[in-house]
Parts: C-alpha cells; structure tokens; sequence
C-alpha cells in the first residue's frame, strides 16, 4: 500500500475510534445516573457492575452504533480533505476516483468484518452475562405474566395454557388438541399440568380426554394424574425478553430450524435478528461508500452542510430499519427481505452518488 493509503486509512479508523469512544463514555455517565438507585437498591458488587455489567455492555453498544458512526466518521473526514482540497489535489495527479475508494474499501471491510464477529459470536457470550447481572440486580427478564398461551407442537398438534408459573413449573387450565386435517381426532383438558424436572416429563392433573374415531364415535377417559411425553418446553410457555441476543450465529439457525418444523411463528422474531446481524455489516461498506460519494465535492456549507446531511441520511436509515422490522414481526413481509430493505434502498442512492462524484 501506498502512503496515501495508509493516511487515509489512520483517517478514516482514528476518525471511527475516537468518535465511538466518546459515545461510549457518554453512554455509560448516562446510564450510571438512571440506575444508580437500582444498583443500591439491589446491593450489587462494585466489581459486578464494572466487570459484569459494562465491560459487557460495551461490545453490545459498539456494534449498535458501528455503522452509523462509521457513516459520520467518513462524512466528517472527507469532508475535511475536501475542504482543503486534498481531494482535487489527488484527482489532479492522476489518481482515480476508483482508486481512491481503495484506502476507504480495506477500513470499511475491516469495521465489517469486526461487526460480523462481534454481533454472531462476541456478544452472544458477553450477553449471557450481562443479562445474568441484568435478571439478578436490574429486573427479571423472564416474565411469566402471559395469559392464554397458544403453542404448535406439531403441524396439527396444538397446546394451549392458560396461564404458567415459572417458580413452580405449573401450568393451569391446559388444553391438547391433535387435528386430522380440519378435523378434531383428540382433545386432552387439564387442570393444571406440572414440569417433573427430574425425568423431563410433564405431569397431567384432574385431566378428561375425549378421542374421536374415523366413524365419529367419540371415547373418554377421566383421571386424577397423568405421566406424559410432550414436545413442550417450559420455555414454550413463558417469555425471556431478546432471548436471542444469548444465541450465537449457528445456534440461532438452529432454533429457527426447530421452530419452523413446528410450524410455529415464533421463528419470526428470531430470522430478523439473524437477518440483521449479516445485513449490519453489509450497511458498513454501503454507507461508507455514500459518504464518500456525498463528501468528495467541495461545497459552499463546508463540513456543517455535509455532517447535516449524513446525520439526517443516517437516521433515516434507522427509521427505514424500524419499519421494515415491524412489518416483518407482525405482517407478511419476509424477514430476510425487511432486514435487507434499507440497504437495497440505500444501495441504490449510493450507486447514483456515486455516478455523479467528482472524477
């Protein structure tokens, strides 16, 4: 590489660092002054809150805000070398255009490749013991607060509880049905249905089952306890908040292979996290590529119209992420494609930038 390489290289990195650094440290202040009570309160260790708490919560936000920070890092510095010329000074000696998008390219792969690996594979572990510290000293991720639980066992096999107490293991008012295409074949009611954790088997009290032949006979059978083998889990009927932000890439395939061979939509939730995690990288060398394209042309603004503008364009992004998101959790829009369509989107405007830059 040459030295202008590497210049714009340390430019674009120590831009990037330093600026994520001081959100960092913004970050962190604010948080400690919103749960400062809650930490007193709940007697956590100094050390927990250092080493448990934000040593881990520090990736997390660092991958969150990458690639926004990355667009304003080369907002901010290229309009700078533009400012002064540098730019022209470059085009002037002969060097392309595409060639200067060189130097730009290996920063915003590296920073691509440092989000991969921090959202698939470091997060997930410091996660686990951040939300650790989180459920014992801040508030209970899990919640079994939920009423009416619907589950698919099975295509055709359905669970249904009431309500489920976590500390206990016990379900109330549960209900199994198994279908032969649209028609009702078995019906299982239950008082309560209780976890035996020490065989891995569930408990049916004060239960009645009511089974219908291909004739339409119907047959029932009462009890007071019941041994049982269902493809149910306990955490089928309760809620970890992002449970997902635990699993690592290959481990959040596989329970969404799971999950789909269940029939169940709780898969959902799940792909777009996964979707998210290969899109966030991506976005990386999109946005770094608009913002050399938006920045390269000396203007009348200087860096204050140029900053202005990436910020506006970069919140967009975010907003157009959110969107997506939410019509992808609770409407028929593919999770892939609503976690991929801001970058289509921005992919294009930066092609059309970059068509009209400066060569």
């Amino acid at each position: 590489m040459k030295i202008l390489d590497w210049y714009i290289i340390k430019k674009f990195l120590g831009t990037f660092f330093y600026s994520i650094a001081l959100l960092i440290i913004i970050v962190i202040v604010f948080d400690i002054s919103e749960k400062i009570d809650t930490f007193i309160s709940h007697n956590a260790p100094l050390h927990a809150i250092i080493f448990d708490y934000y040593l881990n919560f520090i990736p997390y936000f660092i991958n969150l805000f990458i690639y926004l920070f990355t667009f304003i890092s080369v907002i901010f510095f290229t309009s700078r070398l533009a400012g002064n010329t540098e730019i022209i000074s470059m085009l002037s000696s002969g060097i392309s255009f595409r060639r200067l998008l060189r130097p730009y390219m290996i920063s915003a792969g590296f920073l691509a490749i440092l989000s991969f690996y921090m959202g698939n594979f470091l997060i997930p572990k410091t996660n686990h013991k951040l939300r650790i510290f989180m459920n014992t000293y801040v508030e209970n991720l899990t919640r079994d607060t939920e009423k009416n639980i619907h589950v698919q066992l099975s295509p055709g096999t359905f669970a249904y509880v009431e309500s489920y107490n976590v500390e206990r293991n016990t379900g109330y008012r549960f209900s199994l049905e198994k279908y032969d295409g649209l028609k009702l074949i078995y019906k299982l009611n239950a008082r309560k249905i209780v976890r035996d954790t020490s065989n891995q088997k569930w408990v049916i009290h004060n239960f009645y089952i009511r089974t219908i032949d291909s004739l339409g006979h119907q047959h029932l059978q009462r009890g007071y306890t019941k041994d049982t083998t269902l493809a149910l889990k306990p955490t089928d009927l309760y809620k970890i908040k992002q449970h997902y932000e635990e699993m690592n890439f290959m481990e959040l395939n596989r329970y969404i292979k799971k999950e789909k061979e269940k029939g169940s939509l709780a898969y959902k939730k799940y792909e777009i996290a996964k979707n998210k995690r290969i899109a966030g990288p991506v976005a990386i060398i999109i946005l770094t590529l608009m913002g050399v394209a938006l920045t390269s042309r000396k203007t009348r603004g200087g860096i204050g119209m140029h900053l202005g503008l990436g910020i506006g364009l970069a919140f967009s992004y975010i907003l157009l992420m959110q969107i997506s998101t939410v019509f992808s959790t609770t409407g028929n829009l593919s999770p892939a494609l609503g976690a991929w369509i801001p970058n289509i989107i921005y992919l294009l405007i930066t092609l059309y930038l970059l068509e009209k830059a400066p060569k």
